[in-house]
């Protein structure tokens, strides 16, 4: 069952090693991703699932040990999700996806061994984070998903993992729109500020229903890489009774960050 969930940004930017001059604009948001990183830990969970959007390639799941790096980024620093031993443990890490390609609506045929795979960008964030704050509390698996996935898909997912341990916390990565100013990456568009409004009202209230009803098309056009994995928690989080506050909202790039803490 979920007993408490952490909804983080996941720009690359947000490691000071691939932000020149360490981006002090975002230290509010790095310290937010902290205190909410501390209500994970708080909860003394059983096991620790970390989900994040992933392009084609980097869906699907990811055991405990699995390295990512931000040498795409131009900086020579590697990461490892939770134990490095664990991945020999675990190799195959196909427990968060009983559905071998239900996970990702776009493979054709078998997808590689996980423990095969870097981590993706979203998920090498995360990891990272869990290094700078130090966690130690329990095991860690990883998931990528993709922004094709319906609505009803991942709720599915987020309900599979709610059951997977008798106590399970969920570390959310994912940025709301990236239209909200004329340098944004999506130029400005006037439903920007409207919508991520909406979902940090929804993550601040623990809104389980509203995360569900997020419009996807809509999502889409202002390119939100949060809304799928949202939705998974949405699913986790269903029946669970968690309370939720907002700890950071802000869009210092032109990109919605947000971050809030579930308990």
């Amino acid at each position: 069952m979920l007993v408490a969930a952490a909804v983080c940004p996941c720009p690359p930017l947000l490691v000071p090693d691939v932000a020149a001059g360490a981006a002090p604009e975002l230290d509010a948001a790095r310290a937010a991703c902290t205190d909410a990183l501390g209500v994970l830990a708080a909860s003394r969970p059983d096991l620790l699932v970390v989900v994040g959007p992933a392009d084609e390639s980097g869906r699907g799941p990811y055991p405990e040990g699995t390295r990512g790096s931000f040498s795409g980024f131009g900086v020579d620093l590697g990461v490892c999700l939770g134990r490095p031993a664990a991945a020999r443990l675990n190799p195959g890490g196909a427990s968060l996806n009983p559905g071998g390609a239900s996970l990702n609506p776009d493979a054709a045929g078998a997808s590689p061994d996980a423990s095969e795979r870097e981590l993706p960008p979203s998920l090498a964030v995360a990891a990272w984070l869990l290094e700078r704050t130090g966690w130690s509390d329990a095991p860690v698996e990883g998931l990528g998903v993709g922004e094709p996935l319906e609505a009803e898909r991942c709720v599915r997912a987020g309900e599979h993992i709610g059951g997977r341990a008798g106590r399970v916390a969920v570390l959310v990565m994912g940025d709301a729109s990236a239209c909200r100013t004329l340098k944004a990456p999506g130029y400005l568009d006037e439903r920007a500020a409207g919508f991520d409004a909406e979902v940090a009202r929804a993550l601040g209230a623990a809104d389980v229903a509203a995360l569900k009803s997020l419009d996807t098309s809509l999502a889409y056009e202002l390119k939100v890489a949060g809304r799928a994995p949202w939705q998974v928690l949405a699913g986790a989080a269903e029946g669970a009774g968690l309370g939720g506050a907002l700890l950071y909202d802000d869009a210092p790039y032109g990109v919605g960050y947000l971050v809030a803490a579930w308990s």
